[in-house]
């Protein structure tokens, strides 16, 4: 997942020659039935685990059983499915605005979280604290990373420089592995985009978790399909920015 590269480190007025690890960061082309659909920069880890998550958040196929065949080279990724003559695309829900000079969301067409799943404040503060403790991350100062649990129980953990790659692999895991995505959420150690908000709503995932920050359009698309979205976990504070019934503890003092 990194190398050690030479350097320099410099410390005041001293410099001196040395070693220091860096990061894995290769380019990943994904191809389906041997048409290319993408090329990803990412960390070259569960390769399995991120096509079949990819697959599945951008609505190409709706379970894994659809793949016929995972194949991994050394910088490609080849999936066969069982329809060959499908017809393949991605089917994001980003629609251009007036004459293509912008973009939106339209949250009509994605799914609507509909799920009684809850989980304590105390749970959140524990598990941020657990699974965000990454020695890859200390070592090196440039991974994401991406947790999958059920209440305290860790069902998965990813790390990648891009954590939507990180999103997709835990996802891809819960797939391959039979996992209920309904009685799940996500602890992410970097900012919730709208992005990020869509691939749980494709994956029916009612919420996401951040120590960082999120973003307006984020917020606004969460309020509208029922994902309970918590930013800023540290230490005892917490930002709950919608959906607050399924975070135990979350109802403010009257």
């Amino acid at each position: 997942m990194y190398k050690k590269l030479p350097c320099i480190k410099i410390d005041g007025e001293t410099a001196r020659e040395d070693l220091h690890e860096v990061i894995d960061e290769v380019p990943m082309a994904l191809f389906i039935n041997g048409r290319h659909a993408m090329t990803a920069q990412m960390s070259p880890a569960d390769l399995e685990d991120f096509v079949t998550g990819w697959l599945f958040t951008e609505q190409i196929i709706k379970s894994p059983d659809e793949i016929e065949s995972i194949r991994i080279e050394k910088n490609r990724m080849s999936v066969i499915t069982k329809n060959l003559f499908k017809v393949l695309g991605p089917k994001k829900t980003i629609l251009s605005g007036c004459g293509g000079s912008t973009s939106y969301i339209d949250t009509e067409k994605l799914p609507k979280i509909q799920s009684d799943y809850t989980i304590t404040t105390g749970a959140i503060r524990a598990m941020v604290k657990a699974v965000l403790n990454s020695e890859l991350h200390v070592t090196t100062g440039g991974i994401h990373i991406v947790a999958l649990l059920d209440g305290e129980k860790i069902l998965k953990v990813s790390e990648d420089i891009g954590r939507h790659n990180a999103l997709d692999r835990v996802i891809g895991h819960a797939l391959r592995n039979g996992i209920d995505l309904k009685r799940t959420y996500v602890i992410v150690s970097g900012r919730i985009s709208s992005e990020m908000v869509r691939k749980c709503l494709i994956a029916g995932i009612p919420i996401i978790v951040s120590r960082g920050a999120t973003t307006t359009l984020a917020v606004e698309t969460a309020h509208k399909t029922g994902l309970t979205v918590v930013g800023f976990v540290r230490g005892t504070k917490m930002v709950v920015y919608s959906h607050a019934e399924r975070i135990a503890g979350a109802a403010p003092a009257r």
